[in-house]
C-alpha cells in the first residue's frame, strides 16, 4: 500500500466548521425540545364502524361504545351523513318516484298523503321524495340539499301539515351524496365521552356560506381535530379563505392524511394553503394502516406498527379499522377490544399521551445561526477539494479565497431571509462532505502506520471499534449540519422534504475513492508515485477483463442497484419475510432499529479494512472495502435527512448501528482469521508433502 502525496488540515477551516458545528448543534436542541413537547396522539376510530360491530355482535351501542371508551379512543369520525345512512335508521326516508307510481298502481300505497300527491300528478318516475321522521334531521338535510343541488332542483311540498322534498336527481346517486355533518351523531359521539373528529366534504362551486353552515354544525360541538373527506379541502378552489378564518375562529386542528407510501400527505386540493394560512403548528398527521393491509397484519404486528408510526414519522391521529375476522377463542368483539386496548397500552408505554392531537411549536431558527452553519459547509467544501487536490492543498491564499467565495454565496441569502435553497444545498453537501471526510481523515492515519502483518486479532478488533466510532463522531458533524440547515416545522411535518437521498448513496463513495487514489496505489508499487487519480482511473480502465471479472462487476452492479432502490418510498423493492423478521427483532433490541445497510454492510466493512490494513492485503481488496465502509458513514447521516423523525431517535439509530455493526464486524474478523489460519495450514502441509 504505497504512499503518495501528503496532505494539510486547514486548520482555520477546521474552526470554521466548529462554530457552524456550535450553531447546529443549538438547532438541533431547539429541535429536540420542541419535539419532545409534542406527544399526544389522538386514538380514534369510525363512529360508523362501533355502531356496526355492535350490531354484528347483537350487542347494544352503548355497551359497544363505552368498552371503546375504556380501550382508550379519545376520538370518533363522524362524517357526512347520506340517505343510504338515514334510510337505514329511519329519521329520513328517500324514495323514488317510480317505486311510488309502482305501489299506487299496484294498490299498495295505503299512506294518504302520497295517494294524494299521486292523485294530483306531483309525483313523477324520475324525481326522489323525502320525507322526515325526525324534524332536526330533516331540517340539516333539507338545508344541505339546497346548498349542493340548488333550489331548481328541490322543491318542497306540502300536502295537510306535512312537508315533503322533490328532488330532481338519479335515486342510486342520490343515496350516495353527502349531506352535511350530522348534529345528532356528533352529540351522541360526545355524550359518550369522546371527542368528534369531523371528516366534512367539499361543496361544487364551494361559496363562504357554504363554508360558514359546516362550521355552525360544529358550534357546540367537541372536536378534536378536522380532516376532510374526499380530493378536495372545503372551500376550494374559491373560499379557502373562508375555511381557514372558520378554523381559527373555532381555533381548530386540521389533519392531514399520510399518503399510501408513507411519504408526505394525500393531496386534497387546497389544503397546503389552508395549512400557511392557518399556521403549521394547527396542523397534525393522520395515518390510517391501509384497508387491503391490515388483514393481512396479526394483531400484535399491528400495534407495533402504531408506535412506530407515531414514534417515528411524527403520526399524531391514529385512525384505527375493525378487524373483520375474529381471532381464535375469541368474538369478534373480544378481538377487536384487545387490539384496540393493546394499542393504547403500547403508546403509553412508549410515553405518549391520549387526547386531541398534539401540534408542533412554531419553530424557525435564528438566520444568524443558519447563516454560521451555511458557512461551515463552505469551509467543509473548500476542505475536501484540498484534500484530493495537491496544488489547492499546498496554496493557503487560494484556500481562503475559494472558502470567501463559497462563504458568501452560501451566507448572504440565508441572512437576508431567501435562503431556502440553499439550506436544501447545504444539506445535500453535508450529507456527503463530512462522511467522506471522516473516512479520509482515517485513511490519512493510517498513512503514517506501518503494517507488520502480525498484529493480534484481538488487538485489531479494538482498534478497528474505536476508528469505527471515531469516524462515526466525525460523520455525525454532517447529521447535525443537516438537521440545523433544515430544522422548522415544515419539515418536520413534510410539507417540504429532502430529496437528495437517493444521491448521498452514491456521492460519497466517489468523493472517497477520489481521496484513496489520491493517496494510495491500488496497483501496489506498479504506478509511478507521482500519479494520482487520473492515472490510476486510465490504468484501471486499460486492465484487461476476464469473463470472471465481469460476472463480479455484474454482481456488484446488481447489489448497488438493490441498495439505492431499497432505499426510500417508493421503489416497490420488495423485504424478504426473514429480514422483517430481523427487523422485528432490532425494533425490541434497540431504542430505535440500526439500518442493515449499517450494520450489515458499512460497519463490518470497515472492520475488516482494518484487517485488511495491517495484514498487508492486496490495496485493491483495501480499497474495495474502504468504499464498502463508506456506505456506512454516508447512511448514519442519511438518516437525519429524514427530518419527521426525532433528532434523539435519529442519533440512536446510528448508535445502536454503530455498536452491532462493530460486533457483526469483529465476527467477520474472526471467521477471516481463522480461514486463513487453516489455508496456512492447508498449504504448509501441501508443501511437506
Amino acid at each position: 500500500m504505497g504512499n503518495m502525496k501528503q496532505f494539510r488540515y486547514n486548520k482555520l477551516l477546521i474552526v470554521v466548521i466548529v462554530i457552524g458545528l456550535v450553531a447546529a448543534l443549538t438547532i438541533s436542541f431547539q429541535r429536540h425540545a420542541v419535539e419532545t413537547a409534542n406527544r399526544q396522539v389522538d386514538m380514534a376510530i369510525d363512529y360508523e364502524g362501533l355502531l356496526s360491530l355492535a350490531a354484528r355482535e347483537g350487542v347494544p351501542a352503548d355497551d359497544v361504545l363505552k368498552q371503546a371508551k375504556d380501550a382508550g379512543f379519545s376520538s370518533l369520525a363522524v362524517y357526512e351523513t347520506t340517505f343510504k345512512k338515514l334510510n337505514e335508521n329511519g329519521k329520513v326516508t328517500a324514495i323514488p318516484g317510480s317505486q311510488i307510481l309502482a305501489a299506487y298502481h299496484g294498490g299498495t300505497l295505503s299512506d294518504p298523503v302520497w295517494r294524494q300527491l299521486v292523485s294530483e300528478g306531483k309525483i313523477t318516475a324520475a324525481e326522489v321524495y323525502v320525507v322526515g321522521h325526525d324534524m332536526q334531521t330533516y331540517g340539516e338535510v333539507k338545508e344541505d340539499l339546497f346548498r349542493r343541488l340548488g333550489a331548481d332542483r328541490v322543491t318542497p311540498l306540502q300536502v295537510g301539515g306535512e312537508e315533503v322534498l322533490a328532488v330532481k336527481d338519479e335515486y342510486s346517486v342520490l343515496l350516495k351524496r353527502n349531506l352535511g355533518m350530522p348534529t345528532d351523531e356528533m352529540k351522541a359521539v360526545n355524550d359518550a365521552g369522546f371527542y368528534v373528529l369531523a371528516r366534512p366534504s367539499n361543496y361544487e362551486d364551494c361559496t363562504p356560506e357554504d363554508v360558514d353552515a359546516v362550521f355552525q354544525r360544529l358550534d357546540g360541538i367537541k372536536v378534536s381535530e378536522v380532516v376532510f373527506s374526499g380530493k378536495e379541502s372545503l372551500g376550494s378552489p374559491k373560499s379557502l379563505q373562508a375555511t381557514i378564518d372558520a378554523f381559527r375562529d373555532h381555533n381548530l386542528t386540521l389533519g392531514l392524511i399520510e399518503a399510501t407510501t408513507q411519504l408526505q400527505f394525500y393531496k386534497q386540493s387546497g389544503m397546503e394553503e389552508i395549512a400557511k394560512g392557518l399556521g403549521y403548528d394547527h396542523i397534525a398527521r393522520l395515518y390510517s394502516i391501509p384497508k387491503d393491509e391490515q388483514p393481512k397484519l396479526k394483531i400484535d404486528t399491528a400495534v407495533e406498527r402504531w408506535s412506530n408510526t407515531d414514534e417515528e414519522r411524527n403520526i399524531r391521529i391514529d385512525l384505527l379499522r375493525i378487524y373483520e375476522t375474529p381471532s381464535p377463542n375469541m368474538s369478534l368483539l373480544e378481538t377487536n377490544m384487545h387490539y384496540f386496548k393493546a394499542t393504547h397500552d403500547q403508546l403509553i408505554a412508549h410515553n405518549f399521551t391520549i387526547g386531541p392531537a398534539g401540534t408542533f411549536q412554531s419553530f424557525y431558527p435564528s438566520k444568524f445561526l443558519r447563516a454560521l452553519i451555511m458557512i461551515g459547509v463552505a469551509a467543509a467544501g473548500v476542505l475536501y477539494l484540498s484534500l484530493v487536490i495537491p496544488r489547492l492543498n499546498a496554496s493557503l491564499r487560494w484556500q481562503l479565497i475559494l472558502f470567501a467565495v463559497f462563504a458568501l454565496l452560501a451566507a448572504v441569502p440565508t441572512l437576508i431571509g431567501n435562503g431556502n435553497k440553499i439550506r436544501v444545498l447545504a444539506a445535500l453537501a453535508s450529507a456527503n462532505l463530512f462522511p467522506a471526510i471522516a473516512v479520509i481523515w482515517q485513511l490519512d492515519r493510517v498513512r503514517v502506520k506501518k503494517p507488520d502483518g502480525t498484529r493480534a486479532l484481538p488487538r485489531m478488533m479494538v482498534t478497528g471499534a474505536i476508528a469505527l466510532f471515531c469516524t462515526g463522531i466525525l460523520s455525525y458533524i454532517g447529521a447535525a449540519y443537516i438537521s440545523g440547515s433544515l430544522a422548522d416545522t415544515e419539515y418536520l411535518l413534510e410539507f417540504n422534504i429532502f430529496r437528495g437521498i437517493k444521491l448521498t448513496f452514491v456521492l460519497p463513495i466517489i468523493l472517497v475513492a477520489i481521496a484513496f487514489l489520491q493517496r494510495f496505489d491500488v496497483f501496489d508499487g506498479r504506478m509511478d508515485a507521482a500519479q494520482g487519480v487520473a492515472a490510476q482511473v486510465k490504468e484501471i480502465l486499460n486492465m484487461p477483463v476476464t469473463i470472471k471479472t465481469l460476472i463480479l462487476l455484474a454482481v456488484v452492479l446488481l447489489a448497488g442497484i438493490v441498495f439505492v432502490a431499497r432505499s426510500g418510498h417508493t421503489s416497490g423493492m420488495p423485504v424478504s419475510n426473514l429480514e422483517l423478521r430481523f427487523r422485528a427483532f432490532l425494533e425490541q433490541a434497540f431504542y430505535a432499529r440500526p439500518r442493515t445497510k449499517e450494520l450489515m454492510i458499512g460497519h463490518p466493512a470497515f472492520m475488516l479494512a482494518v484487517m485488511a490494513f495491517w495484514r498487508k492485503w492486496p490495496t485493491f481488496v483495501f480499497f474495495a472495502l474502504v468504499l464498502t465502509a463508506t456506505i456506512g458513514q454516508g447512511s448514519m447521516v442519511e438518516t437525519f435527512a429524514h427530518m419527521r423523525t426525532p433528532v434523539y431517535m435519529s442519533f440512536m439509530r446510528g448508535i445502536g448501528g454503530i455498536v452491532l455493526g462493530a460486533v457483526i464486524g469483529a465476527v467477520a474478523m474472526a471467521f477471516v482469521d481463522l480461514w486463513q489460519l487453516l489455508m496456512a495450514r492447508a498449504e504448509k502441509t501441501r508443501q511437506e508433502k
